[in-house]
């Protein structure tokens, strides 16, 4: 019988829960959420959230959420071009995006093929040899993926596990944490352009996109993207362009990855801050005013940096309860 290591990212017959061991992705810094001692896999409950945006519940069954939009789906494979690699759960995700108008799917991944050919080729091939590279021996060794990031032999001195990390809920869903405080974004800044930072996270969000998609097949569940933007030790307004770099990319991350984000949540906001949430809401897109979670989160917030969310299991379980915990 293979070990849970062994059936990372393998597809079964049934589905099943996948884990991913312990690592770390360029911007997002993967870490997965291993059996217990008794071999318990990833529990399958179902948290009473709508991830707005994505068309299903959070922790809805992909065989389900396929039968609903099977019809358009279909449709949408036909506008795929030969050799142009998109899964059935990729095209899903397009059909959720734009429920009850066809042609509307049909040209936003129109649009996201096109990029995905041209501009973002790089990005796309880059982040699919990684992974198969990552993950060829049934673990996953995250140097493969972290080096072929876009700029990495620059970025990766500033964008560490210390600063931004993704681990798994119990569940299987992602829960991306960026600690912006320990990123150095205007030394950064200053030997990068926008462009390249921008490249650099559209870069973690196919290798977050790639990851979903498989396991959403693999385990029968769709699993999404939870953002966790944790405040705690921000003393100063980021630099301005790396402010434009993050905004390109989430701008671009709704139409390239549509209903692939989760909740975003705002963690460990100062108390001078708390009182003004409703102003700081229109800060942010419309698409993500609708996901917005404002929360105080104790365990992030007692972490001096982010690693120990990839490197102590007891700590990781307890953040990701408590995510779970914090959402409504």
């Amino acid at each position: 019988m293979q070990s849970p290591k062994n059936r990372l990212f393998m597809t079964h017959n049934k589905p099943k829960p996948t884990n991913l061991t312990n690592g770390y992705v360029p911007a997002s810094g993967l870490v997965g959420f291993t059996n217990n001692a008794r071999g318990k896999l990833l529990r399958q409950g179902t948290t009473r959230l709508n991830a707005a945006g994505t068309g299903y519940r959070i922790g809805a069954r992909t065989e389900g959420v396929l039968i609903n939009n099977r019809y358009v789906v279909e449709e949408l494979r036909k506008v795929v071009p030969d050799g142009v690699e998109m899964s059935e759960i990729a095209l899903l995700r397009f059909a959720l995006a734009h429920p009850d108008d066809e042609e509307a799917a049909e040209s936003a991944l129109r649009s996201a093929i096109k990029w995905r050919q041209t501009r973002g080729k790089i990005i796309v091939e880059s982040a699919r040899d990684a992974v198969e590279k990552a993950t060829a021996n049934g673990g996953w060794d995250n140097e493969y993926v972290r080096d072929a990031a876009p700029h990495a032999n620059v970025i990766n001195q500033f964008i560490t596990p210390k600063a931004v990390i993704t681990t798994s809920t119990e569940d299987g869903d992602l829960v991306y944490v960026i600690r912006a405080s320990q990123i150095n974004d205007r030394e950064m800044m200053d030997k990068v352009t926008v462009e390249q930072v921008c490249d650099f996270f559209l870069y973690a969000k196919e290798v977050h996109n790639i990851i979903a998609n498989k396991r959403s097949a693999d385990t029968g569940r769709m699993c999404s993207v939870i953002f966790a933007n944790d405040i705690s030790g921000v003393r100063k307004a980021p630099d301005s362009r790396f402010s434009k770099a993050l905004t390109s990319s989430s701008d671009q991350y709704e139409s390239l990855y549509p209903s692939l984000a989760g909740p975003t949540m705002i963690l460990n906001l100062p108390l001078i801050l708390q009182a003004f949430v409703g102003l700081l809401k229109p800060l942010f897109p419309k698409s993500v005013q609708e996901r917005l979670v404002f929360k105080r989160a104790p365990v992030l917030a007692s972490l001096k940096e982010l690693t120990p969310l990839g490197t102590d299991p007891t700590i990781k379980r307890d953040f990701v309860r408590e995510v779970k915990g914090l959402l409504p």
